[in-house]
């Protein structure tokens, strides 16, 4: 995390045929801290009188694992997927496929019934209507759902004394979810198409995140000990097409 007056210096480091880019700062500490952000950054804290080839040196060791966690969050982003919004199209919600039929009706609305998706429009070859409609009745079903998971996943984290998280949701282009130092998390609203299990591992590894910033072994040990199947979870959400 980069702190307000702090001094960043830029590095790059060569690991076989990938280029590591690395933000490195000096502070008051014992020992080296390397960090890699949600958004794929890596950050390296070094105690002020560290030499800039030893810190190198252990940044070169890490390097395996810090491409581990860059492939992580890449794999753990949203995969993008095109929408007509016309009739006979699939759309997903907690985790099930739905078609779409657009009806033509003075009074809009959506409905979802069966196997379908039932769009009421004025206007039935508007698909910017049709996208609109859908994603309004995406959003109002995912402040539902998303709030009910969240109290449950809140009380299992209150056990493991981990602080209170504020929520809140927005539509997000390349995260599943983030979360704040000042207890705030954010869930995207295309959460909603995937398997609840599923959204509870994206809340449940942002609350843990509350507690333990990075991805480090004691973020894993805390998080398996919220969520012992989490990685069955994750490798579902990771098929999950929105």
């Amino acid at each position: 995390m980069i702190r307000a007056g702090e001094t960043i210096e830029c590095h790059s480091l060569d690991f076989g045929r990938e280029k590591i880019n690395l933000f490195l700062s000096f502070c008051k500490r014992k020992t080296l801290r390397i960090s890699v952000h949600p958004d794929k950054s890596v950050t390296i804290d070094a105690p002020k009188n560290m030499k800039l080839d030893d810190i190198f040196t252990l940044a070169r060791k890490r390097a395996p694992w810090i491409l581990k966690q860059k492939n992580y969050f890449e794999r753990f982003q949203p995969l993008p997927a095109a929408r007509n919004y016309i009739s006979g199209e699939t759309h997903y919600y907690l985790g099930k496929q739905y078609r779409l039929k657009v009806i033509k009706q003075n009074k809009s609305s959506v409905k979802l019934r069966g196997q379908y998706f039932y769009i009421y429009s004025s206007n039935r070859n508007d698909v910017k209507k049709t996208e609109t409609l859908l994603n309004n009745w995406y959003s109002v079903h995912a402040n539902k759902i998303f709030s009910q998971r969240f109290e449950i996943c809140s009380k299992i984290a209150k056990k493991h004394k981990i602080p209170p998280p504020k929520l809140r949701f927005r539509k997000m282009l390349k995260r599943w979810g983030s979360c704040t130092k000042n207890g705030t998390i954010t869930l995207n609203y295309e959460l909603v198409k995937a398997p609840v299990h599923c959204i509870d591992y994206v809340i449940m590894h942002e609350i843990c995140h509350l507690k333990i910033p990075s991805h480090n072994k004691q973020f894993m040990t805390l998080l398996s000990k919220c969520m012992p199947d989490w990685e069955r979870r994750k490798e579902r959400l990771e098929k999950v097409l929105v």
